[in-house]
């Protein structure tokens, strides 16, 4: 299973995410009554505003993380939401398809996409949509070079190319497919720095440290970048399942 996060931790936190989804959001052509798969759904910010446009649908909130889960079940309570705690590299535990996908910051944590692309159609109608936004190529390279500096691993997120993406997306029996990459530099206050690099960009690498060994770390990648900002590119998908 993908890893738990601190999602309480993420709530609070100013991430451009919930924003950039919401825009996301926009990109699916809904008549309102619609089953709607959210893959990757965090806390639940952006999958209210997906709700918002089903009032006569529902919303299958899913994450691997079940911290994530329970802060959305805390936001959303069960109105037209149901909430599951799965895998996206695993055939998913949803009976009957689904009519679109939505998914934002979250294809990136994912290593293969061969696999992550196979799931998802096998739960989508034919002809429905997908629309998705994570971090692509290029994405916190400056992160990456103060880890490198540091001798640490820059770990195993996956930034994919629009081109790869596209291939792998018909591939896996996706038709109509859209990718480009944009950017999005996001600068922090300089207390939100740390605090947010420990909780997103770094959760990965610390989260086995002691305390201390921690917050070392974390400073130590935060005082090597540029500027107190993350020098974010998001790759964005649009698809729909061939007929």
């Amino acid at each position: 299973m993908p890893r738990d996060w601190d999602a309480a931790a993420y709530d609070r936190l100013p991430t451009p995410m919930t924003r950039w989804g919401e825009a996301v959001v926009g990109w699916l052509d809904l008549a309102g009554d619609e089953w709607v798969l959210d893959a990757g759904c965090g806390t639940g910010k952006v999958t209210a505003a997906l709700r918002d446009r089903l009032p006569r649908g529902r919303v299958i909130a899913l994450d691997g993380s079940p911290s994530m889960i329970e802060q959305a079940r805390v936001r959303l309570g069960t109105d037209r939401v149901e909430f599951l705690v799965a895998d996206l590299q695993r055939p998913l535990p949803i009976e009957g398809p689904v009519d679109a996908i939505l998914s934002t910051a979250t294809f990136h944590w994912i290593a293969d996409h061969e696999t992550l692309f196979a799931s998802l159609a096998a739960v989508l109608r034919a002809g429905g949509q997908l629309a998705a936004q994570c971090g692509g190529a290029g994405n916190i390279v400056s992160i990456e070079a103060a880890l490198r500096d540091m001798g640490a691993d820059p770990g195993h997120k996956h930034f994919a190319t629009p081109e790869a993406t596209t291939a792998l997306l018909e591939a896996a029996g996706f038709v109509a497919v859209e990718c480009w990459l944009h950017e999005e530099p996001t600068p922090l206050a300089e207390e939100d720095l740390e605090p947010y690099l420990e909780a997103i960009c770094l959760g990965d690498h610390v989260e086995h440290m002691a305390d201390v060994e921690r917050l070392a770390f974390v400073h130590d990648v935060a005082r090597r970048l540029p500027a107190s900002a993350i020098d974010y590119v998001r790759l964005n998908i649009r698809a729909q399942r061939r007929s």
